[in-house]
């Protein structure tokens, strides 16, 4: 059971009226796996995660996350995952040391006061304790969103874009935690559009494009030509235009 996929999607799709906008999806992820989701913008990469995580339900096949059916069990996966969604702020009406006793105490965590401290120290912010969420730059909201995702120390973190809106000094301090995350034995499933950050963090990548899984695998198993990078992968498996391929070149410290 140790070693069972933590991750499986089987056939997995949704339909949005009579479109189809994924299928099929099959992907695995195991223990201890930095497994990361690329593709152009629109590719599905969002609506993917949000399946994953009982945030919508799927129309066609079946997702397991830590040995549980989603769609039947979506509230017990959100409760032992950690999850920063795309482009999502903490609610506005609450202070940032409230939101994140919010969440300490919904997902029944003890010490709340010390781990509120803990993130907001960690994050730098604890000088905006006290600030509405409304009243926060983007990037003091996103590390509230990352705060609260960290904070129960969950084995197993869905992560879209989340070094969005993240300044180079905490892109680099977010990348070195999750990579100790993984060494500790958790595991990440992220969804992004930067290119660089597969080749610096991901022991695996599926690309997507279109709602479909076009390949999966580490990058040398993706590689046709031993001089292939991830650019010239994606271009092969995806053929974006120059506009998209320039877009997706960035570094994570550009976003």
């Amino acid at each position: 059971m140790a070693n069972s996929p933590l991750v499986e999607t089987k056939d997995l799709g949704k339909r949005f009226g009579d479109f189809i906008a994924l299928h099929p999806l099959d992907v695995l992820v195991n223990p201890g796996e930095f497994f990361g989701v690329f593709g152009p913008n629109g590719a599905g990469k969002s609506t993917f995660i949000k399946l994953l995580t009982g945030q919508l339900e799927p129309s066609l096949g079946s997702a397991t996350v830590l040995g549980m059916n989603v769609a039947k069990n979506p509230q017990k996966v959100k409760a032992n995952v950690g999850i920063v969604p795309e482009s999502e702020s903490p609610p506005s009406y609450l202070t940032a040391a409230e939101y994140l006793d919010f969440v300490c105490r919904i997902r029944g965590i003890d010490d709340i006061d010390s781990k509120v401290d803990h993130w907001l120290d960690w994050f730098g912010i604890q000088d905006k304790r006290e600030a509405l969420c409304k009243d926060l730059s983007k990037g003091q909201r996103q590390k509230v969103m990352l705060a609260s995702a960290f904070i129960h120390q969950p084995r197993l973190l869905f992560l879209d874009e989340p070094f969005v809106n993240l300044d180079p000094i905490y892109q680099r301090k977010c990348r070195e935690f999750l990579m100790q995350h993984i060494e500790e034995g958790g595991t990440i499933f992220l969804c992004s559009h930067i290119l660089e950050v597969a080749e610096r963090m991901c022991t695996r990548v599926a690309v997507i494009d279109n709602g479909k899984v076009l390949a999966a695998g580490t990058l040398d198993e993706l590689r046709e030509k031993s001089s292939e990078d991830l650019e010239d992968i994606f271009i092969r498996l995806v053929g974006s235009s120059v506009g998209d391929i320039e877009a997706m070149r960035g570094t994570s410290e550009e976003e």
